[in-house]
């Protein structure tokens, strides 16, 4: 298996819309660069260095959609290089952006709405794979066919943008505040097999953790294929996939591959070794 050297990264993660922190932070540093060095970027754009830009492949205008969608991301998430919400927020029209670690009344005018509402006017889902007994996750593909078409339409589906492990926190957070109203789904996850890397995938931009975690771009696409009615899922998924590839085609192409360190043995590997001598 091939290995990435930690500093090939590409690009600056562009600022949210509306948003604070880490846009206000690249700006000062780009003023304060000599001009010879400062990098093209296509602000009116994509956002992103002129070097990797894909406005050729963002839609003309955000795209609607039925679905609503809101995404919960942390704050660290703002300064990461290789986030994938700049973009998709450039791309879908129904959607909502909130900065935090969790989700509670107050953080959303949307979801206290439903919280207050007993039963809710519409589906709430949030999407995140469990292997708690006692927080089942239903896999999205099997909610939507049990579903009638008409206690699914115009749903809300919220999302957790961070690490694996960041989100796992975040959404041990919101769990209070989520249980009330909302169903939890899940794409389909293995957490015993390894995750891909940008090596196998043309849509993962750096090494998973295990099997069947994605981005948020890509969670969101395979979702909204499911979500949407009259078959206009498949569409808004192939063309979030394709501002995704953009991004990952531009990684791939500058990534210096590595030989992969020897695996270190664990103490109870070695004595289970010893003891089959």
């Amino acid at each position: 298996m091939l290995m990435v050297q930690p500093d090939q990264v590409l690009g600056e993660a562009p600022p949210f819309p509306g948003g604070s922190g880490g846009a206000g932070e690249v700006e000062t540093e780009e003023a304060a660069a000599p001009a010879a060095k400062r990098r093209a970027v296509c602000w009116d754009g994509c956002g992103r260095p002129s070097s990797v830009c894909v406005c050729d492949h963002l839609p003309p205008c955000p795209i609607p959609t039925a679905t609503r969608v809101v995404v919960l991301h942390h704050p660290h998430e703002l300064r990461r290089k290789l986030a994938t919400l700049p973009l998709l927020s450039k791309c879908l029209h129904n959607l909502d952006l909130l900065p935090g670690r969790l989700l509670r009344l107050g953080s959303s005018p949307l979801l206290d709405s439903h919280y207050h509402s007993s039963p809710s006017p519409a589906k709430v889902l949030f999407l995140f794979p469990s292997s708690d007994p006692f927080s089942p996750a239903t896999d999205l593909g099997a909610w939507a066919a049990e579903t009638p078409p008409a206690d699914r339409r115009d749903p809300v589906l919220i999302v957790f943008d961070g690490t694996w492990r960041e989100a796992k926190e975040m959404v041990a957070a919101s769990l209070p505040f989520l249980s009330r109203f909302a169903v939890r789904v899940s794409l389909g996850c293995d957490e015993g097999k390894e995750g891909e890397s940008t090596f196998e995938s043309d849509l993962v931009l750096r090494k998973e953790p295990f099997l069947g975690c994605v981005s948020t771009m890509e969670a969101v696409a395979r979702a909204l294929r499911v979500l949407e009615r009259d078959g206009a899922g498949a569409e808004v998924e192939a063309r979030l996939l394709a501002v995704l590839r953009a991004m990952v085609g531009f990684q791939a192409a500058n990534l210096k591959p590595m030989k992969p360190r020897p695996r270190l043995q664990k103490k109870k590997e070695i004595k289970k070794l010893e003891r089959g001598k």
